[in-house]
């Protein structure tokens, strides 16, 4: 386009879309009015154009709807290294990028700094809505959150996110999955290696794992709570290795513990899968370029991440108060699970 006069504008987008140009603004602002399949077709017609609403007219409105803000509690070296989130995230931002938003991202000590932050975002119009994330049973932000009318989406199971929309998956369906696959193979004596008590999804993997035990007729499960990372999954994998009862199989709630867990297993001088069988949760790169090659819970966290921001802004746009139920995590073997040893191995 060579001159001014030839610039796309807000009308072409809407004779594009087939629609008035108030849709159009409704659209974007992810405000009532327009279906889901209108709005789509908007923001089609929007991209085949090369449009975008304009920053200052962003400005101008009541509320700024092309920020979402995210608050982790978490080290930020863990992060780094935990492929989980980073394929999360990224699925929210694929999300993000169609609709010309970005992503506000805070690290923060304690629920009460994030709770603040939160607080901060939203007095200050500089986000439209935010994802909560590792949610604890009876979690404090529900209800401070709710109080100030901040539109969130809550990551995890509907018992967990109190007032808030829950976009989850069936942890304890997965658990059972893994435990029973294990005991199909042979295996009566499996452990867990878990993440930190207070998170309300280790709590129900907890609660489903032990059921699953009792339901199968094993031996009495064993636990151990860790923070995910990589130290503390070699340190439970060396206590339960050491064990007159050791284990013959160990289920990790990440790859990075379970990845420490195999090292830790080959020091010893065990071998995976003969000796030991390994299970990992959220199957990523890492199970595959292991060796032997990790047999993982595996589900689309890129994708996962991409429905919980679609969520999010049909809780913004006031279309969406239900929760969201995500494909359940089912079990990839690999090379790290086989039969279990004889006794006495």
């Amino acid at each position: 386009m060579n001159s001014s006069t030839d610039r796309v504008t807000i009308k072409d987008v809407a004779a594009r879309a087939g629609v008035s140009k108030g849709a159009v603004s409704l659209a974007f602002n992810h405000k009532p009015g327009v279906s889901a399949a209108t709005r789509e077709r908007i923001f089609e017609a929007a991209r085949e154009l090369g449009w975008a609403p304009s920053a200052t007219a962003r400005s101008l409105s009541n509320q700024r709807v092309d920020v979402v803000g995210l608050a982790l509690c978490r080290p930020a070296r863990l992060l780094g290294l935990e492929p989980f989130y980073m394929e999360f995230i990224s699925g929210i931002e694929s999300v993000l990028a169609e609709r010309s938003c970005s992503l506000l991202l805070r690290l923060v000590r304690d629920l009460d700094e994030e709770v603040a932050v939160h607080k901060a975002w939203w007095g200050g119009r500089m986000i439209a809505g935010a994802i909560l994330v590792d949610l604890r049973e009876d979690d404090p932000r529900l209800p401070a959150l709710k109080g100030v009318g901040l539109p969130a989406v809550a990551v995890g199971h509907p018992s967990l996110t109190g007032p808030f929309p829950a976009v989850w998956t069936d942890d304890a369906s997965a658990v059972g999955e893994a435990v029973r696959y294990l005991a199909a193979l042979g295996h009566r004596r499996i452990a867990r290696v878990g993440g930190p008590a207070d998170l309300g999804h280790s709590a129900i993997r907890t609660r489903a794992f032990a059921a699953t035990m009792r339901e199968l007729g094993l031996e009495e499960a064993r636990q151990i709570a860790t923070g995910f990372e990589e130290k503390e999954g070699a340190r439970a994998t060396r206590s339960l290795l050491l064990a007159a009862d050791r284990p013959t199989a160990i289920v990790y709630d990440n790859d990075i513990m379970a990845v420490a867990g195999a090292g830790v297993a080959a020091e010893m001088g065990f071998t995976v899968p003969d000796d030991l069988s390994l299970v990992a949760w959220d199957d990523s790169q890492l199970c595959r370029i292991t060796h032997p090659t990790l047999s993982a819970m595996s589900h689309d966290v890129h994708h996962f991440g991409a429905e919980v921001a679609r969520v999010l802004f049909d809780v913004i746009s006031g279309t969406r108060t239900g929760p969201h139920q995500a494909p359940t995590p089912t079990l990839t073997p690999r090379g790290s699970t086989a039969r279990a040893p004889r006794a006495g191995g």
